[in-house]
């Protein structure tokens, strides 16, 4: 199953923390890995190459992924900025794939399907209607078409043929050093005891996903024949409202529940007069407002994975703060 992880070399596009979760998994295998930035860094505690090239640049992407067993596009371009920036690095990422007969391995969200009432007719993606890999791709905002573009085309060219493409759909990431709506807005006030203030509702549903899931489903996927020409959602565990995750992480960290707020819509939309970033919130703002629930039982069931308890993903995001004692108590309530 794993004879195509075992070539030649990997090449991973990005050093966030999936593309450094990528490449640390398959360092972990033996595996050679060139890692790709625009600037060259990434993280030094594996054996991976660090190389600075422009992932758009199609002439350099097909030189550094000569020989490659797969490509993992893990980039992440400036939010604002998606519908200039993602088409081409897109296209070069899969001219690359094709030329060098490598498999396209594309880490990617939730936008593509839009809000439930385009895709199936209901309010909300809800315990009954989860999302899952056959919904159907009908985003009209910017980002989501993008997205849902990305894999039309490489969906396509590998059923002509041309290349070996599989895509990796995650819902909100949690986990150390991903930008999160449980990151940084979030787990500095639980930890002084400060009221927190959220995106949409408290009270709706939402999955979340652990990063180093998304990168354990990716390399799996690009060793995996069966996984090649389709996409799959990343184990993620039950939805948990915005409230039951801020009260769950203020319980691992043996912390009192804090005030949890829901900032208004006018505010939001406010701020998008000033910041690009909070003006695109705006299109992906029914992801909190509404259910937002995903089903991942396909991958579990066809790879034999399952996602990281919640339990650890609390512990991991708060060791990330440095805050060890919480994990320690967790591990002693565990044991007891």
């Amino acid at each position: 199953m794993d004879e195509q992880a075992g070539g030649a070399f990997h090449v991973v596009i990005g050093a966030g923390p999936i593309g450094t979760g990528v490449a640390r998994d398959l360092a972990g295998r033996g595996r050679q890995v060139r890692i790709i930035t625009r600037s060259g860094s990434g993280p030094t505690d594996t054996s991976a190459e660090l190389v600075a090239a422009d992932a758009s640049d199609a002439a350099a992407m097909a030189r550094l992924t000569e020989s490659a067993t797969a490509i993992y596009n893990c980039a992440n371009p400036p939010y604002h900025r998606w519908p200039e920036l993602w088409p081409p690095i897109a296209a070069a990422l899969l001219g690359a794939a094709e030329r060098n007969g490598a498999v396209l391995v594309t880490i990617a969200n939730l936008y593509g399907y839009g809000p439930a009432s385009l895709s199936q007719g209901t309010t909300g993606y809800d315990r009954a209607h989860p999302m899952t890999e056959e919904t159907p791709l009908a985003a009209t905002g910017n980002k989501g078409v993008v997205r849902a573009t990305m894999w039309r085309d490489a969906r396509a060219a590998h059923e002509a043929g041309r290349v070996k493409a599989v895509e990796i759909r995650a819902a909100d990431y949690v986990g150390p050093g991903a930008e999160s709506v449980l990151g940084d807005r979030v787990v500095p006030n639980i930890l002084r005891g400060r009221a927190v203030s959220v995106l949409g509702r408290t009270d709706r549903l939402h999955t979340w996903t652990y990063t180093r899931d998304v990168a354990r489903l990716a390399v799996v996927a690009a060793g995996d024949a069966t996984a090649w020409g389709h996409a799959w959602h990343t184990p993620s565990g039950p939805p948990r409202t915005q409230r039951e995750a801020i009260d769950d992480l203020a319980k691992a960290a043996g912390m009192a529940p804090v005030p949890v707020r829901a900032l208004p819509a006018a505010l939001l939309r406010v701020a998008g007069l000033f910041s690009p970033l909070m003006r695109e919130l705006t299109e992906t703002r029914y992801q909190f407002s509404e259910d937002f629930v995903m089903d991942s039982t396909a991958a579990q069931e066809t790879f034999g994975l399952e996602p990281t308890p919640w339990d650890q993903v609390l512990a991991d995001i708060l060791r990330s703060y440095g805050y060890e004692a919480a994990t320690n108590a967790m591990s002693q309530e565990a044991g007891a």
